[in-house]
């Protein structure tokens, strides 16, 4: 939209486009959310899929997590580890690390 374009819309579309100045902490785009689904995209083109629900739900799991660690600058694997009582380094709750970056 030019900069002549937004002065020929109604004042009530505009105060919907100025929205989101309100909140500047939210993103313009939505390439975010997408960067997010699209390493389940990949991984069902890849393999085809699961055979089962239940390998459906352990997968995006198990996915979901990867990504959560990622996010909060945690290694996945030393957080798998730690859940599973290996030797290693104690790594908090991801409920407690996302509430304490919130």
């Amino acid at each position: 939209m030019t900069s002549t374009s937004f002065w020929l819309v109604s004042l009530a579309e505009r105060m919907k486009l100025l929205k989101v100045l309100e909140r500047p902490g939210i993103p313009l785009h939505t390439n975010a959310s997408e960067n997010d689904l699209r390493s389940f995209v990949t991984k069902r083109k890849i393999s085809g899929g699961t055979m089962s629900r239940d390998g459906r739900v352990a997968r995006d799991t198990m996915l979901g997590l990867m990504k959560t660690c990622r996010k909060l600058g945690l290694s996945f694997w030393h957080y798998l580890g730690d859940r599973l009582g290996l030797d290693g380094q104690a790594t908090p709750p991801l409920a407690a690390l996302v509430a304490a970056k919130a």
